[in-house]
């Protein structure tokens, strides 16, 4: 394609992307907004690949900072509509089978981005995930909290995290709570209900997700809020995350909105 033309499309979709968001959004009916929002942020390196530089770079690197950079943009959109709880996926457990030298980029980053998260002072930060995983530096930098006003909303950190291994954890600490008030085995399996385990979720004490997104076009969860999700509503975006638009954002609380929840009724 020729750059006269790749300019002419970017003029043109420059001049109809705010018309046609201010179509949706006056299409939306924001009582019916989401209360939590999960995220999987996926297409960082794929997107690099496709996206070289001036000097031809496509380093995974390069796609996950562009992607980094995202994520406050992203969460502005959601705080607009009036979303309490955002969830994204950082760092699944699966990602720790990565190259050495990516995974210490990758953790790199995302040390920055909890840096820039918690220096707006406009959110609650809450880190869910197998934080035993993670080098020590950042637990420490995790482990800071953050300054924000009491009804803001919050966005969980999702680092380390495998949906399996939540349910896992979570069992062991109704072990643990059990043992702890005197309980024997028998007792605490005759005790043990769906409630019982939610409660030690990492998520505990906050609304199940009802609406679950996927950047990159994969149309799977990856054992993503594996509990939490048993009702959610699914919407799968073409789009790599760093492409992800406002636009994209807007037709998946529009596909959300039109869709009847029936929570397995």
């Amino acid at each position: 394609m020729k750059k006269a033309e790749i300019l002419l499309r970017r003029t043109v979709k420059s001049i109809l992307y705010p018309l046609y968001e201010r179509r949706l959004v006056r299409s939306l009916d924001f009582s019916q907004t989401p209360q939590h929002v999960g995220v999987i942020i996926d297409g960082n390196r794929r997107w690099a690949k496709e996206n070289p530089d001036e000097l031809g770079g496509t380093s995974a690197a390069r796609g996950h900072r562009a992607g980094a950079q995202k994520i406050i943009e992203f969460l502005g959109w959601c705080e607009d509509v009036h979303v309490q709880v955002v969830t994204i996926w950082f760092l699944s457990t699966e990602n720790f089978k990565r190259s050495e030298e990516e995974l210490k980029t990758l953790l790199a980053i995302i040390g920055e981005s909890v840096d820039e998260l918690k220096a707006t002072g406009r959110w609650k930060i809450k880190v869910v995930g197998s934080l035993e995983l993670l080098p020590e530096w950042l637990r420490e930098k995790l482990d800071v909290p953050t300054m924000a006003k009491p009804n803001s909303m919050v966005v969980n950190m999702a680092i380390g995290y495998g949906g399996r291994r939540e349910i896992v954890d979570s069992v062991k600490r109704y072990l643990d709570d059990a043992e702890k008030h005197g309980l024997s085995i028998k007792q605490a399996a005759e005790n043990l209900s769906a409630d019982a385990i939610a409660n030690f979720l990492y998520t505990a004490g906050q609304p199940d997700p009802e609406l679950l997104i996927r950047t990159s076009g994969e149309q799977r969860l990856g054992g993503f809020l594996l509990w939490q999700s048993a009702h959610s509503e699914f919407y799968f975006c073409e789009a790599y995350w760093p492409d992800f638009r406002r636009v994209d954002f807007l037709r998946a609380l529009r596909a959300y909105s039109l869709r009847h929840r029936r929570f397995g009724v």
